[in-house]
């Protein structure tokens, strides 16, 4: 069977096209290996880009984790824009990211100590899930998978990392407003007290003008010169003693404001033409 021209020219561009969607990044000739310090035996693994290895392995405070591969672009060895292993702390989800020395061929190493593991991840209980992620510019899809676990091995005879938690912007428990409480009146005892002092003061206050020759005289004569001014100013201070009473004993302040307003103007306009007539008396010589 044979194409014409055309025909087995679009279908070439077909398949290159296909090809160049198909395209993604990953890694070959993956390893892993760990310097132990003297006298321990070292680790050595193979690193598949498709699975994780089966076991964590074991960084001792001494070590030193190495990590080499050939970085692969559709299959062919290529230096990609970036490549990083990253370890990630499983409770708080905190990454380090670690990135890999690459050269033009693709091939990549990185070494990580614990001195170089931020606190927040060496603290961690649980082992380490590191990550090795590579990328470029293009169409090529980025590789980002999981391949192996780190057991962090602190030095039990070194002062154990400390740290700060970082301040962190997301949801806080809610805040119920507790209102204070509404004042309370003082004992009644002392309010009797109080309210009988006060009230004992009216009859000291005849008993003084009958001592000092009050002349009550004077009251015909004024009621008859003003009584509403001198009936109003006296009712008034009254009432405003009333208000008084139930601002203390049951209205808030919106209800005694609007009544002592309306009390107060009628003091001052009564008051004004009451005083004004015994001063009037005053000036005429009555005593």
């Amino acid at each position: 069977m044979r194409f014409s021209q055309p025909l087995a020219s679009a279908l070439l561009l077909a398949a290159a096209g296909v090809a160049q969607a198909a395209s993604s990044w990953s890694f070959d000739d993956g390893s892993l290996s760990i310097a132990a310090k003297k006298g321990a035996e070292g680790v050595k693994e193979k690193l598949n880009a498709k699975s994780p290895l089966s076991k964590a392995v074991s960084l001792g405070s001494a070590d030193t984790l190495k990590v080499a591969l050939t970085a692969k672009d559709n299959g062919k060895g290529k230096r990609p824009h970036q490549a990083f292993v990253i370890l990630k702390e499983q409770d708080s989800g905190l990454e380090a990211p670690f990135p890999l020395n690459t050269k033009e061929n693709g091939k990549a190493v990185v070494q990580i100590s614990q001195k170089e593991i931020p606190a927040p991840l060496l603290v961690s209980t649980k082992p380490l899930k590191a990550s090795i992620v590579i990328g470029s510019f293009g169409s090529a899809q980025a590789y980002n998978g999981q391949v192996f676990d780190i057991e962090i091995k602190t030095d039990p005879n070194a002062p154990a990392p400390q740290y700060e938690k970082a301040l962190r912007y997301g949801q806080k428990p809610e805040i119920y407003h507790i209102f204070r409480a509404d004042p309370k009146s003082p004992p009644k005892v002392i309010s009797l007290f109080f309210a009988l002092a006060v009230i004992a003061t009216v009859p000291a206050l005849f008993i003084g003008w009958l001592t000092l020759g009050a002349n009550l005289n004077h009251l015909t004569k004024a009621m008859g010169a003003a009584p509403l001014s001198h009936a109003s100013f006296f009712g008034s201070i009254i009432a405003m003693e009333f208000v008084f009473f139930m601002y203390y004993t049951s209205w808030n302040l919106f209800q005694t404001l609007p009544v002592a307003g309306v009390v107060g103007a009628v003091t001052v306009l009564s008051g004004t033409k009451a005083l004004g007539e015994v001063q009037s008396r005053r000036l005429a010589g009555e005593r």
